[in-house]
């Protein structure tokens, strides 16, 4: 007699093919074009912050892994997508030490204690950028010069300080284009901006290979691109208006979009999956909040850049969002389905 066996589960019952490691592939690959330019752009300092960025993402999860007598996670490329962003929102010349400490802590306090992957409520990278902002607030905003000739053959000394050792940056530029900005009213070429030739984090230069990365994920549909898009025209729109009121005053839409770390913010890390609302119009609505607290940090604050608090603050409140919006269930009243 033939035995049939029937499999009963609870939706979906459809599945894409795409497995979580196979997406987090995806994004390193599209966050090379970035990296390997960052490099080029920097020089050896460079690739040793975002490889040393790496490394201590993935050593701090393989040993919480196994210190909580867990199946190690490094598989499933998350922990290295986190090292890779960290390490493009650092300056070139970051001591590695204070970089390893900002992985571990990206690792252990943003993704680990929250349970890992699929349960942080912050990008990882992003906590751990602000920690170390905090903790080392000088030596995050000391910059290298970009496209120096001897940047592939000599390193700057404070990349090898000594834990705890104040370090001695000897190779140091201007302040980066919103910095000059904000404290000095000197606007940067727009071109300089968009090809990824002046000074500021690794990952800030380049802005064309950082949008042919998000492109790339947003066709092969491993990225909600309403989020970039919410973001951008925000941007846009909001310093459009306030540049045609007074254009002496304030900046141009162009000048806001590409400088800083605008474009890898809004591609890379305000699209986190765990971090982000989860329908359409919740999406669009994290994207305009995200827009506007950038304009408003960077015009009004005492702050250059406020890509990085936008992005968390809207990642505190994104659970919200999706409770405030969500869809009346069939045959309920609204009320019911708050």
């Amino acid at each position: 007699m033939l035995n049939k066996t029937l499999n009963i589960s609870t939706s979906p019952h459809l599945s894409s093919g795409t497995s979580t490691d196979g997406i987090m592939k995806n994004v390193v690959f599209a966050l090379l074009p970035t990296t390997f330019f960052a490099v080029y752009v920097f020089g050896l300092g460079a690739l040793l912050v975002i490889l040393t960025s790496v490394i201590a993402c993935v050593f701090t999860e393989h040993l919480l892994c196994k210190l909580s007598h867990k199946e190690t996670s490094v598989k499933d490329w998350s922990a290295i997508i986190t090292g890779l962003l960290l390490g493009l929102t650092l300056p070139p010349i970051f001591p590695l030490w204070m970089v390893f400490f900002g992985g571990m802590i990206a690792i252990a306090l943003g993704k680990f204690i929250f349970g890992g992957l699929g349960y942080n409520v912050f990008n990882p990278a992003l906590v751990g950028r602000a920690v170390l902002q905090a903790a080392f607030p000088v030596a995050i905003t000391t910059w290298y010069p970009a496209m120096l000739e001897n940047r592939f053959t000599t390193l700057s000394s404070s990349i090898f300080a000594l834990p705890f050792m104040e370090p001695n940056f000897d190779i140091i530029s201007g302040p980066t284009p919103l910095s000059a900005l904000k404290f000095d009213h000197v606007l940067t070429n727009t071109s300089d901006l968009i090809y990824g030739v002046t000074g500021g984090s690794t990952g800030e230069t380049g802005a064309v290979f950082i949008i042919i990365g998000g492109l790339y994920l947003i066709f092969r549909k491993m990225m909600n691109w309403r989020i970039p898009a919410a973001i951008i025209i925000t941007v846009f729109t909001l310093s459009g208006i306030l540049y045609l009121i007074d254009s002496q005053l304030y900046p141009s839409p162009n000048f806001m979009l590409f400088s800083g770390g605008l474009m890898l913010g809004a591609f890379f890390m305000a699209t986190d999956m765990v971090g982000s609302p989860i329908t359409s119009k919740g999406v669009i609505i994290y994207g305009v909040f995200i827009g506007l607290i950038v304009v408003m940090i960077r015009l009004w604050a005492g702050l250059p850049e406020g890509v990085m608090y936008a992005i968390l603050l809207a990642n505190a409140i994104a659970p919200q969002i999706d409770r405030l919006i969500r869809p009346r269930v069939y045959g309920t009243s609204k009320r019911k389905a708050q």
